[in-house]
């Protein structure tokens, strides 16, 4: 099950660098994540300061 970023992101990129396929980066207004190159691992949530990141 792939996640997802939500508003609340604060753009701080802390999920990017936890992401071990590299399936997080830099949107517009906020991080996004790539849902066919998610692994659904949960790594990006635990270390999102926002809580922005969940199971889609």
């Amino acid at each position: 099950m792939a996640y997802v970023i939500s508003d609340e992101c604060l753009s701080c990129g802390a999920c990017a660098g936890e992401c071990p396929v590299g399936a997080i980066s830099e949107g517009d207004s906020k991080y996004v994540i790539d849902a066919d190159a998610c692994l659904g691992c949960g790594a990006c949530e635990s270390t999102c300061p926002a809580g922005a990141i969940k199971e889609a």
